[in-house]
This record gives structure tokens, C-alpha cells and sequence, in this order.
């Protein structure tokens, strides 16, 4: 059982929270949150959706403040069984909740003839925390492998008490400048700047074996079992004395009637000759020099045993996670702006990919387990460093007025996630003599993600418009990457809401989104010790999410 407990990957926050791409936030602004389909903007919130579209604003200084309140909910179900169906977990559904109060945008534009200048400031990334107050299959499946392990023993339940808490902030900071060609025509180019802080805390405390009646503590038995085997290890050193002293050819019960061996010591003895397969017919006509070269020939076996029984004992052990990932990175954008005709507008915007390499900044850490020297291995080794990349992303998006009162939008956002380093990792679980390394995105990703979105506003009167949109996105991913610590199913985002303008320089946005995630589902291969080799217990588990988001932002015009 080489790892009882993980706690993280690194991806299970820092993935998108909503219908973006696997890393990649694209809900920036409240404008959005009413309809979804923004690549064409030539508001404020342009700043981040189509910087070169800021030519269209009046000259003059612009504002854009937007927060949003973000809820999801995260099911993993898990039906594993076990060796021969007989065993298995407690519970087969585990949930999570990611909740924010604040996600923010703030963006502002200074306008010219030809010119405009532009700042930005948005959670390019994660922008929440999960938490799990049951942990997940992958942590309890390693335990619920102790009752068929200790079976012979008595053993009949587990219980264990985990726990586990995750938050991401991923914080991308932005300047542009943008400049007009002519009427048509417009250019943008700029550079973010991300900040991104991942921090893990958890626990796994409390494991413990039902044994006939009586629960145990985990550690104690196995405390017990190393105990145990010491004692028959040591019985050749016991039995030394007598058999320099003449009595290699005497049984354990000469000894006994000679009264250089207790009755208790004999039985304990025998108990351990017994454990190693020694016939219980045999016993009383063994000599010391029989029974110690029997043990002797067993050693090897019992020392593998032991310390296995050893390291089980420290892996099952009360530990807790006290971790803070962080990185940064830059990422240059271009962006261009065509407008053929008064009622029609395109936008074009392609991000740089943003390489992040985060370091472990590690209070408290969990032992996973050993190397074949003995070395225990951690999984977040305190320095540790991460590649956790932001893809390049290509946008493109339509604005068409079909009339005063009516607009349609729709764009597309594709997503380089095959070039993108996310630092994907094998599970050790799956063969746990393997340590966990690191492997190509193309073995976890079948195509490059993206997004197709469309939406509608309609203009009720003079200051007061309502808006409608949906998104369709695919992850692009396969089942090796998915996993209940991190998965990227295919999304459909509904988003409704209006705005109401005050002023000519002071607009109100409202809106809600939910984003509903299809259900995924993926056999999970657990492999199980027997013996000297590793036999494969596969399970079925499925991965289903669903977001809600309420938006409330103030535009301002100066």
C-alpha cells in the first residue's frame, strides 16, 4: 500500500471554475454572466475581450467594475468492491463545494483619436475553494484494502476521518495599447502579467480496523505485526546459548523439563514456527538446530514482511498538510479589430501561452510512502518545483445589429492545450513499485480545446436592455486525464440578464449563469498486493459538476 493518501495533484482548483478552458477563466465581466458571447465587445469590458475594440469607445476615460459570486458543486461516484467483490468503501459518493463571494474584474481605458491605453485586473485562473469533507475514492480506496488484507486476522471494517481543503487565486494583471488604422481597422498588443498562489490543507486521521468486535487502531495492529515478527526473527539468537551449550539436538520441551526455557517462551516459539508453515505435528520433534535453521531460511521473507508491515503502520499514521504553491509568468496578447460595415463587427485576439512554474512552500507534508531503499517520499516536498502552464488562446467573435433594437453575437475560443505543460502526472496507485512521473499531454489530450458561444440583446428602450447567450465547450481531453481530483468534461452555459443605463456615462449589468458539466465516466485501475506481485481491482467512477453565477457590474464614462 504505497500511497494511502493524496491530497493533490495541483490541478484540482487551479482548473477553471466555469465554461472556459481547462486552466483558463473567460467569465470576465458581468457583462458575460448575462450572455456569454463577448470576443466582439466594444465596451468597457473590452479591455480583456477585444482590447483593439476600445477605438470604439468616445474619447474620454472609461471604467469597468464587475464581481461575481460563484457556486459549484462537485459529485464523484466510486463503486469499487475490492479483491473478489467482497470488500470495497464505506460510501461510493463523494461530494465537494467550491464557493466565492468575489470574483473581480477592473478595467480601465483612456481613449484618444487614434490612440487608447488600457489596464486590467482579472482572475485569469482558479478564483475559488473546494473542499471535501470526506475525502475522495483515490484517498479511501488504499484503506478499504486493509479489511481483505487483514481478513485472516479477523478484520471485517474500516473507518477513517479525512478531510481536505484547496484554494487557487491565479491573478493576471494587463496593459495594452491600441491604435487605430481607420475606420475600419484597429490594432491592439499588450502583455499580462499572472500571479498565481495554490494552497492545500487536509488531514488523514483516525484509521481504524474492525477486528471481530472491537475496533483498533490501524497502527496499533501493525505495530503488533512487526512485533510479532521480530520475535520469531529473533528466536535463532534466543535459542543460541543452548545450542553452545550442548543442546542443538534437544527438543523445545527438553528444555523446557531442564528447565532452561519457560513453558510461555516454548509456546511463543511455537506460535512462531507455527506462523511460518511450520506443521503443528512436527513441532514437538524438532530439534533447536531444526527450528533455528527453518527460522534462519524464513528471515529474508519475515524482514520483507515486517517492513512492510512497518511502513504501513507510519502510512496509516495521523498526518496533515500545511502547503502554499506559488509561480508567475508573462503572457503577450495581439489583437485586431475589423468593422466592414456600421452594423457588423469582428474581433480577433491571440494570447501567448503563459509558462508558470510553481514552487512548494511546505509547513506540513504527507507521507505517501517509501522508495526501494527505505526513503520515505512526500508529496510536496518543500522547494518542489511545478510547470503549470496557461495555454495560448485564439478568440474570434461576430457582432451583427440586425436592427436599432436587436444584436446577435457569436464567437468561437480555441485553446492550445496540447503545447501547454500542465505537469499531468501517472498516479502511483497504479503500480506502486513505479514512482510518479510526469507525461506527454498528448497521452491525456486527444485535441485542443475550445469554445462555441452565441448570445442576443435586445433593446426594450432607450436605457434598459435584456440579453440572453449560450456556450457550448469541450475540454478535448481523454480518460487517462481524467481523475476526482481533477476532470474536464464537456460543458453547455446558459447565461441571462439585462443592463440599465443611468446616464450616458453610468451603465448597471445584471446577470446569472449556470453551466451545466455531462457526466464522465472512466474505469479506474487500483492495484492490490498479493504476494510478491500486483493484481488489478478496476472500479467504475463517474464525474459530474455543475456552476451557478450571479454578476453585478458598473461601467463609467468620463
Amino acid at each position: 500500500m504505497r500511497k494511502i493518501l493524496t491530497l493533490f495533484a495541483g490541478t484540482l482548483i487551479t482548473g477553471t471554475l466555469l465554461a472556459g478552458g481547462l486552466v483558463t477563466n473567460t467569465n470576465q465581466s458581468a457583462a458575460w454572466v448575462r450572455m456569454p458571447s463577448r470576443n466582439a465587445s466594444v465596451e468597457i469590458d473590452a479591455v480583456f475581450f477585444n482590447p483593439a475594440g476600445l477605438m470604439k469607445l468616445d474619447n474620454g476615460l472609461h471604467f469597468g467594475l464587475s464581481n461575481q459570486t460563484i457556486s459549484q458543486g462537485r459529485e464523484i461516484t466510486n463503486d469499487y468492491s475490492g479483491p473478489g467483490g467482497l470488500y470495497g468503501l464505506n460510501q461510493n459518493l463523494y461530494e465537494g463545494k467550491v464557493f466565492s463571494w468575489y470574483f473581480p474584474s477592473i478595467y480601465a481605458a483612456y481613449k484618444l483619436d487614434r490612440f487608447a491605453f488600457s489596464l486590467g485586473f482579472m482572475p485569469i485562473g482558479g478564483g475559488g475553494g473546494a473542499e471535501y469533507e470526506k475525502g475522495l475514492p483515490s484517498f479511501e480506496m488504499g484503506i478499504s484494502d486493509l479489511v481483505p488484507g487483514l481478513a485472516s486476522q479477523g478484520a471485517t471494517d474500516y473507518d477513517v476521518d479525512i478531510f481536505f481543503k484547496g484554494s487557487s487565486t491565479w491573478l493576471g494583471y494587463q496593459g495594452a495599447v491600441s491604435f487605430k488604422i481607420n475606420d475600419m481597422i484597429s490594432v491592439a498588443a499588450g502583455a499580462r502579467y499572472v500571479t498565481a498562489k495554490n494552497t492545500y490543507s487536509g488531514y488523514l486521521r483516525n484509521v481504524q480496523v474492525l477486528m471481530g468486535e472491537t475496533w483498533m487502531p490501524a497502527t496499533t495492529i501493525f505495530n503488533g505485526i512487526v512485533s510479532n515478527l521480530n520475535g520469531i526473527i529473533g528466536i535463532p539468537g534466543l535459542l543460541a546459548d543452548a545450542i553452545s551449550g550442548g543442546f542443538g539436538d534437544a527438543t523445545l520441551q527438553n528444555l523446557v523439563d531442564a528447565e532452561q526455557m519457560t513453558s510461555t517462551e516454548k509456546a511463543a516459539i511455537e506460535q512462531g514456527l507455527l506462523y511460518i508453515g511450520v506443521p503443528a505435528a512436527a513441532l514437538p520433534t524438532m530439534s533447536l538446530n531444526t527450528i533455528s535453521g527453518t527460522v534462519t531460511t524464513a528471515t529474508p521473507t519475515l524482514e520483507t514482511s515486517r517492513n512492510e508491515a512497518q511502513a504501513t503502520s507510519a502510512l496509516v499514521a495521523d498526518k496533515s498538510a500545511d502547503v502554499t504553491q506559488t509561480g508567475s509568468g508573462i503572457a503577450p496578447f495581439f489583437s485586431i479589430n475589423i468593422s466592414p460595415t456600421e452594423n457588423l463587427n469582428i474581433a480577433i485576439k491571440y494570447e501567448m501561452a503563459t509558462k508558470l512554474e510553481l514552487i512548494n512552500e511546505t509547513k506540513q507534508d504527507l507521507l505517501i510512502g517509501y522508495t526501494a531503499t527505505g526513503t520515505p517520499i512526500t508529496q510536496f516536498p518543500d522547494g518542489e518545483k511545478t510547470r503549470s502552464d496557461i495555454p495560448a488562446m485564439l478568440t474570434v467573435g461576430v457582432d451583427f445589429r440586425i436592427s436599432e433594437k436587436l444584436k446577435v453575437a457569436a464567437g468561437v475560443n480555441y485553446f492550445f492545450d496540447k503545447a501547454a505543460d500542465y505537469g499531468h502526472k501517472v498516479d502511483a496507485d497504479l503500480f506502486p513499485p513505479t514512482p510518479v512521473t510526469a507525461i506527454a499531454n498528448s497521452e491525456i489530450i486527444d485535441h485542443n480545446g475550445m469554445t462555441l458561444h452565441g448570445g442576443l440583446e435586445y433593446n426594450l428602450s432607450d436605457n434598459f436592455l435584456v440579453s440572453a447567450g449560450y456556450s457550448y465547450g469541450n475540454k478535448g481531453v481523454n480518460s487517462k486525464y481524467q481523475s476526482d481530483m481533477t476532470f474536464g468534461n464537456q460543458t453547455n452555459t446558459v447565461g441571462l440578464g439585462g443592463a440599465y443605463s443611468v446616464s450616458d456615462k453610468i451603465k448597471i449589468n445584471l446577470g446569472a449563469n449556470y453551466t451545466m458539466y455531462a457526466k464522465d465516466t472512466k474505469t479506474v485501475d487500483h492495484m492490490v498486493k498479493s504476494g510478491v506481485t500486483y493484481l488489478n481491482f478496476p472500479a467504475t467512477e463517474t464525474y459530474l459538476k455543475n456552476t451557478l453565477i450571479l454578476g453585478v457590474g458598473l461601467d463609467l464614462s468620463f
